[in-house]
């Protein structure tokens, strides 16, 4: 390997996404907190948390789509330095956003019966919809700070996004403690009380991120709020039509661990606390290949935008096997030290911990596995979002996860009669088609020339 030659690529990989890797962790430090002050509380409610949070999760993950997917668009524009298509595609995003954030809410609004039907536990339901009835309302803020955070990525400007959204976690913290536990003279409200901090640091955080958006001197002759009433129909549309398919696919994933979630509550509150604990473990490691990916989006979007075959063959390859190595760092940590991560999880003293940790320690196995085929689908789904294919990898997404992935998981759990490994050996099985259809399509479009050839034309 030419290590001069990848060398550029490696800085500006984990220059870009790196940031872009604390601010997914750092968004995500929210659930978490709220995942583990709950566990403290009780089993039932951290079973209803992790029930919730999954509802809400997809349904959030489906107006995402609009703020991920113009990340490529927007990286390619700025490649070219036309200001006005990064203003409208933004603008768009997040008249986009705004408009998902509302149709949403009469779902979470009624959720108990939904979640009655899917065969939950009766109070596990009910206290889901008391979460969800009040976190609904911060799905606005996290939406456009997501397309905030693909405007601000694609100017290279992460760091400041990075220690915003930072300081939102001590906030989330001290708002837990006061409206869970109901301390400081504040009312014992259990989940709702984790909501109520949830949303409060959601909106704050939005806010102080806008600002800087706003004043940023780079960003300023886009002029990005001006006007920003009046409609722009053609990028609306354009947006639509290149977010939807974004969205689509995150849920046809997301839909695939909802749908674990559902199946693992089937065997019992236990069972789906531990599944819970070792899901968010995993989904923490993730956040890594996650933020490299939106990294990798940008440099191919980047590089798309300048029409340089060379740039994203040499870009993508670093960005995959960055991941790839982190993959087996966290793969072997996975296996050698689970209990002190998912103790932190647990209530000391509670008579289910110990059965919990049994379960979850077994779990953490599976994860460990399946971090490397996870790994390389969001790497070839982030390269394929750079080169603005998205429609495609919809329906491979689909493919893999809801023909492959979700009924391989029932298979293995029950008629085999796994239990709940099996539901993580279908994930496995998911996520590792997902791998090789979606890297086969990019680089079967890098060797024909398809992404660089509109670019090179102009």
């Amino acid at each position: 390997m030419d290590h001069a030659r990848y060398r550029p690529h490696l800085i500006a990989t984990l220059s870009l996404g790196l940031p872009l890797v604390g601010g997914h962790l750092a968004r995500m430090g929210i659930n978490i907190i709220d995942t583990v002050m709950i566990g403290k509380y009780g089993v039932e409610e951290l079973a209803a948390l992790i029930l919730a949070t999954s509802v809400l999760f997809i349904l959030i993950m489906l107006g995402s789509g609009y703020g991920i997917g113009v990340m490529g668009l927007l990286a390619t524009a700025n490649a070219r330095e036309d200001n006005t298509e990064v203003r409208r595609a933004t603008r768009m995003a997040l008249w986009l956003s705004a408009f998902h954030s509302l149709l949403i809410m009469p779902v979470l609004w009624f959720s108990e019966p939904i979640l009655l039907a899917l065969g939950q536990a009766d109070l596990v339901s009910e206290l889901s919809q008391q979460y969800l009835r009040i976190a609904g309302w911060g799905a606005a803020a996290t939406l456009w700070a997501m397309v905030l955070n693909s405007y601000l990525a694609a100017m290279e400007r992460t760091q400041v996004v990075l220690w915003l959204t930072v300081a939102g976690i001590p906030l989330n913290i001290f708002l837990n403690w006061m409206f869970i536990f109901g301390n400081l003279g504040a009312p014992e409200l259990g989940v709702r009380g984790a909501a109520i901090a949830s949303i409060f640091t959601q909106y704050l955080t939005l806010l102080a991120i806008l600002a800087y958006a706003l004043w940023l001197p780079q960003a300023r002759p886009i002029n990005l709020m001006q006007r920003f009433w009046r409609p722009d129909w053609p990028a609306f549309r354009a947006i639509f039509r290149l977010g939807l398919p974004v969205g689509l696919t995150l849920v046809a994933e997301v839909g695939m661990f909802v749908g674990t979630n559902i199946m693992m509550g089937w065997f019992g509150t236990k069972e789906l606390a531990a599944h819970g604990i070792a899901l968010q473990l995993a989904s923490i490691a993730f956040m890594f290949h996650l933020g490299m990916s939106n990294a990798g989006t940008i440099r191919a979007g980047r590089a798309r935008g300048l029409g340089d075959a060379q740039m994203l063959r040499d870009a993508s390859a670093t960005v995959i096997w960055l991941s790839v190595a982190f993959a087996l760092l966290t793969g072997l940590l996975f296996i050698f030290l689970p209990q002190p991560m998912i103790a932190l999880y647990l209530k000391p003293g509670d008579p289910d911990a110990a059965e919990i940790m049994r379960i979850a320690v077994g779990l953490m196995f599976w994860a460990a596995l399946f971090q490397l085929v996870d790994a390389l689908q969001v790497q070839g789904l982030g390269l394929l979002r750079g080169v603005q294919d998205t429609r495609v990898p919809m329906w491979l997404a689909a493919i893999s996860y809801w023909v492959v992935g979700l009924p391989a998981a029932y298979l293995f759990a029950f008629p085999l009669g796994i239990g709940p490994s099996g539901l993580w050996i279908g994930l496995m099985a998911g996520l590792g088609v997902a791998s090789v259809l979606m890297l086969r399509r990019f680089y079967g479009g890098l060797a024909r020339g398809d992404w660089t050839r509109e670019a090179t034309a102009r």
